[in-house]
């Protein structure tokens, strides 16, 4: 299987959808999945952007039709009737295969996803043609009820979609890569499964986020990973 993590720098803006189909559209024959970070048609910050720039599902049929040739976990702020959410969506075969609504919003310090977004409430896993997989966006996978929902659907691969600014700056590295390396190698043994973690770059508003996406394996080895800080789209086997 060849999956290709996207390490991108989104911008507050729809535009990000013209990006998102260049790159796909490059890949999409070299690759079997292409994995984008949480936000990634929108940016992370939208605070009232989020009642113009909310994607209905419907005008997200591009990317439905690319999903013919490679399939898709892609980030997205949604609008779900009269509310918003914080989604992760999977396309594959023409179809949107499976959605994921972000269940534990951050509204602490510099986040305050709860005052924009409705959190979803279920955590449950989906067949693609490469087996059984579960998503979850972000601060979900800091909560330990989510392990064990995770344990519970006992997943063949787990996608992490993120966006996880840059905090802890240290003379020995960053501190919240270490918090977020422990936390995926965790839930990958725990769970036996391949745990796939894209996370953003790029700034906002006095955000800086850190990149670092990697592949995790079962036994919590990484084994494979992209640079910190940099834009960068590569393709791995696993």
């Amino acid at each position: 299987m060849r999956v290709t993590l996207v390490q991108s720098s989104p911008k507050l803006s729809r535009s990000n959808l013209e990006d998102v189909v260049l790159t796909i559209s490059e890949f999409k024959d070299s690759s079997d999945l292409i994995v984008f970070p949480e936000l990634s048609l929108n940016g992370y910050l939208l605070q009232d952007k989020l009642y113009e720039d909310a994607w209905n599902l419907d005008e997200l049929n591009e990317l439905k039709t690319l999903s013919l040739h490679v399939d898709i976990a892609i980030g997205a702020a949604i609008r779900d009737g009269d509310n918003f959410r914080n989604a992760a969506l999977y396309f594959s075969d023409g179809k949107l295969l499976s959605k994921h609504y972000k269940v534990h919003l951050p509204n602490y310090g510099m986040f305050e996803e709860a005052r924009y977004f409705s959190a979803g409430n279920i955590f449950e896993s989906f067949m693609c043609k490469y087996g059984k997989v579960s998503m979850v966006v972000c601060e979900d996978l800091w909560h330990k009820s989510v392990h064990k929902d995770l344990i519970h659907e006992n997943p063949d691969y787990i996608l992490a979609l993120v966006a996880s600014p840059s905090r802890g700056f240290s003379d020995s590295g960053l501190e919240i890569e270490d918090k977020w390396l422990d936390i995926i190698k965790t839930v990958s043994t725990e769970c036996k499964a391949k745990l796939i973690f894209v996370n953003r770059v790029g700034f906002e508003d006095g955000l800086g986020f850190w990149g670092g996406s990697c592949i995790v394996d079962e036994k919590g080895l990484i084994t494979h990973k992209l640079p910190l800080y940099e834009k960068k789209v590569k393709t791995f086997k696993i």
